[in-house]
């Protein structure tokens, strides 16, 4: 060996034969290798030996803390505020009961039924026309009532058609707008087909109510009620018809009369108000063309009593739909 060679020996025998100083071990590691062992991570009280409350779970042959593991004030064995606990590992989310909410009346299922600006809108200009319609009739201005007039059945299927209203409802309504145009002539023809669409517009507000099922309890009670006025109302205005309006006055009755008792007997007492006040409206017409007595400004309450009817029919159908409950959810999910 040279010289220089045993004197790099023996300076590396002088830096490994000294004295070392001594190595701490973490707690729970395993001996001569400072790496925790295998489950190790519970840190023990001083002089118990019994693990801290709280203490850091090693994950299994890592030495890393397990996620959310609950950290530990030095020396206190209290977990310190704030820290994460761990939940079990149960491989499902954690959810929230549901909670089943009534939705409001007058919306499909699953439509919220809180009313749109627009809804309003379109209501208050049908209050803004009829009153308009009104005072045109009260003036005796009859281009402005022929224009308010026939705005008067749009605006109100509008305001149905954005509260959801069905389609057999819209199509009433679109039926008696026919009707309302035709009947500003004063020509036979024009009255006989202007009665024919207020008629289609019954039968579509019949085969709307008998979608509510059987009628309500008073509904026998009823019958006779309304089997009367029909039966008198075509009594009194028979002899002074025309001959060639009696059958169909009779028949267009008939029907206004089954309306009137299906809203009556199916639906609230919105729907009932509305469809008696339909039937005076229509006998102040008849009175007039069978020249019976009427009374002041026929042309007046026929019109506001119209107007109110198929208000109330619209808002009664819309909130005697059913309304199936709303279930809302949530669902927050942990890892383990």
């Amino acid at each position: 060996m040279r010289p220089d060679d045993e004197r790099r020996a023996g300076t590396r025998a002088s830096r490994t034969d000294g004295p070392q100083p001594p190595v701490t071990e973490p707690a729970g590691a395993t001996p001569g290798t400072g790496v925790p062992g295998i489950g190790a991570g519970s840190a023990a009280a001083p002089g118990t030996g019994v693990p801290e409350a709280g203490a850091t779970a090693a994950t299994p042959g890592t030495g890393v803390p397990e996620a959310g593991a609950t950290a530990a004030a030095p020396g206190t064995g209290v977990p310190v505020a704030g820290s994460t606990a761990a939940a079990p590992a149960t491989g499902e989310s954690l959810a929230e009961p549901a909670a089943s909410v009534p939705a409001p009346a007058g919306t499909r299922p699953g439509e919220s039924r809180t009313e749109s600006p627009w809804s309003a809108r379109l209501l208050a200009l049908f209050g803004v026309a009829t009153l308009a319609d009104l005072v045109f009739l009260a003036a005796g201005f009859e281009p402005g009532h022929a224009v308010a007039k026939t705005l008067l059945m749009p605006l109100l299927a509008a305001y149905a058609g954005v509260r959801g209203a069905p389609r057999l409802l819209l199509a009433a309504l679109l039926f008696g707008w026919g009707g309302d145009v035709l009947l500003l002539s004063d020509a036979d023809p024009a009255f006989l087909a202007g009665m024919a669409a207020f008629a289609a517009g019954h039968v579509c507000y019949i085969a709307l109510f008998l979608r509510h099922g059987a009628p309500h309890a008073r509904g026998r009670l009823l019958a006779p009620v309304y089997a009367v006025a029909l039966a008198a109302t075509v009594a009194l205005l028979w002899p002074d018809l025309p001959a060639d309006l009696r059958v169909p006055v009779a028949c267009y009755s008939t029907l206004l009369t089954a309306m009137a008792y299906g809203a009556a007997t199916r639906l609230g007492p919105r729907a009932a108000v509305g469809g008696a006040l339909f039937m005076l409206s229509d006998t102040l017409i008849a009175t007039g063309v069978a020249d019976s007595p009427q009374p002041p400004r026929p042309d007046l309450w026929i019109m506001l009593t119209y107007a109110a009817a198929q208000f109330l029919l619209v808002q009664g159908t819309l909130d005697e739909r059913p309304a199936p409950a709303t279930t809302y959810r949530e669902v927050r999910s942990t890892t383990p």
